[in-house]
């Protein structure tokens, strides 16, 4: 073990500089100084110029492109959908560090052509989805296994159950159409 690896860090803590070294895992970089993100102890590669943080203690999932996630629809636009992230696919039972809102552009809805997005979702919907891109926060609902999990009725609230390829309201009767996950109402991510 260097005298690197023996520095044992926390997070927040400079472990070196962009001129130095890339910042590998458990890392991120402020103006160029490179800081630990979790506590453990500093890692340096010298032949290919990286340092990074080995965790001794257990890192909370942060969200990867390719993730599935569900979340809840918080507001609909003409062009995308705003979406609270709840859990991760695969790690439902662990806090994960939160990115804040996501957005399901329109083009990222289905396949096909989406004249309107509120044909597609509604506030509170919930949303299973796939990130795509994690710097600005996008993700699909594109492919059958993606899309509305659950939906409430915008008439009097009560859960729309599944008719056909459209939602029925069991109590006032009223029909949604939403961008269905075929797991729909089962619960199942």
């Amino acid at each position: 073990m260097s005298a690197e690896e023996k520095t044992f860090v926390l997070p927040g803590d400079l472990i070196g500089t962009t001129e130095e070294f890339e910042g590998g895992d458990n890392t991120f970089t402020v103006r160029g100084d490179i800081h630990s993100l979790a506590t453990g102890h500093v890692m340096v590669n010298k032949k290919r110029r990286k340092i990074s943080v080995k965790p001794t203690t257990s890192v909370p999932p942060t969200i990867e492109r390719g993730d599935v996630v569900v979340g809840t629809i918080m507001n609909v636009r003409d062009s995308m959908a705003l979406v609270q992230i709840g859990a991760i696919k695969g790690n439902d039972d662990r806090e994960f560090i939160n990115p804040g809102i996501a957005a399901i552009h329109v083009s990222n809805v289905k396949e096909s052509y989406v004249k309107e997005m509120s044909q597609e979702f509604a506030v509170s919907d919930v949303v299973k989805a796939k990130i795509i891109n994690t710097d600005n926060m996008r993700m699909t609902t594109a492919g059958d296994e993606l899309g509305v999990m659950t939906a409430t009725c915008s008439n009097c609230g009560t859960t729309l159950k599944l008719d056909g390829d459209k939602l029925k309201c069991p109590e006032c009767g009223h029909v949604e159409s939403r961008k269905l996950s075929s797991g729909y109402g089962t619960g199942i991510i």
